[in-house]
C-alpha cells in the first residue's frame, strides 16, 4: 500500500509528536532558564560581602600618588603607607553608606587607635570638602581619586570600603562595605593588634 492510501492516522502521527515536543521545549526553555538565575540569586543572598576574597592581600600598596583636596593637604602616594599600621578608607561625598561608618572613624582618630587615610572616590573636590566640613575629618591624608582609576588598581568593588595596611606597605585586610561596631569589635581592632604584633591576621 503506497504512502497516499496510508490511513490518515498513520501518515500524521510522526508530525505530531514533533510538534508536541517542540512546544514543550519552547514553554519549558525559560522556566529552566529561570530557575538557573534564581538558583544564583538564591546562593548569593547567603554570600557575605565582607569574605569577597581581594586578589591583593598579603600584597604591597599599589604604586599611586593622588593630589590633595584644594586647601586641604596632604595628598596621598604609597609612599604614605609604610612606617605604621594604618587604614585607607575610600569614601564619597555621595555615598549614603559612608555616612553610617563615619563616627567611627571619627572615634579612631580622637582614640588614637590608627592612623587613618582618605581616598575620595570619583568625586568632587568640592563636595568632598563640604562633606568633611559637615560630618569630620578624620583623615591624616586625602587623595584626590576623581576619576577612579587609582580605586579600580585596589581592586574597589564600591564605596565605601576600607584596608589595612601594615608597616612594610603590605595590604593585610579588606573590609567591603560600611563598618559597623561589630565589625570594628570583632573584626578591624583584632586584625589592626594582630599586625601589630607580628601574628597572623584572621580577615
Amino acid at each position: 500500500m503506497s504512502d497516499s492510501e496510508a490511513p490518515a492516522s498513520t501518515r500524521t502521527t510522526a508530525p505530531a509528536r514533533t510538534g508536541w515536543r517542540a512546544r514543550l521545549a519552547v514553554a519549558v526553555a525559560p522556566l529552566a532558564l529561570f530557575a538557573v538565575i534564581g538558583g544564583f540569586l538564591f546562593q548569593g543572598l547567603y554570600l557575605k560581602p565582607q569574605e569577597i576574597p581581594s586578589v591583593l592581600i598579603g600584597r604591597p600598596v599599589p604604586g599611586f600618588a593622588l593630589p590633595a583636596l584644594p586647601g586641604r593637604p596632604p595628598g596621598l602616594s604609597s609612599s604614605d603607607l609604610t612606617g605604621e599600621v594604618s587604614l585607607v578608607n575610600v569614601f564619597a561625598s555621595w555615598c549614603i553608606a559612608c555616612r553610617y561608618e563615619h563616627p567611627l572613624l571619627m572615634r579612631l582618630k580622637e582614640q588614637g587607635v590608627v592612623t587613618v587615610h582618605g581616598l575620595n572616590y570619583k568625586d568632587t573636590p568640592e563636595a568632598a570638602l563640604g562633606w568633611l566640613e559637615r560630618f569630620g575629618d578624620p583623615y591624616v591624608g586625602v587623595g584626590d581619586d576623581r576619576k577612579g582609576r587609582v580605586g579600580i588598581d585596589w581592586g574597589v568593588y564600591g564605596v565605601p570600603e576600607t584596608f589595612l595596611v601594615d608597616a612594610q606597605g603590605m595590604i593585610r585586610c579588606k573590609q567591603i562595605g560600611p563598618i559597623t561596631e561589630r565589625d570594628l569589635a570583632e573584626r578591624l581592632l583584632p586584625a589592626i593588634e594582630a599586625v601589630r604584633a607580628g601574628r597572623p591576621v584572621k580577615c
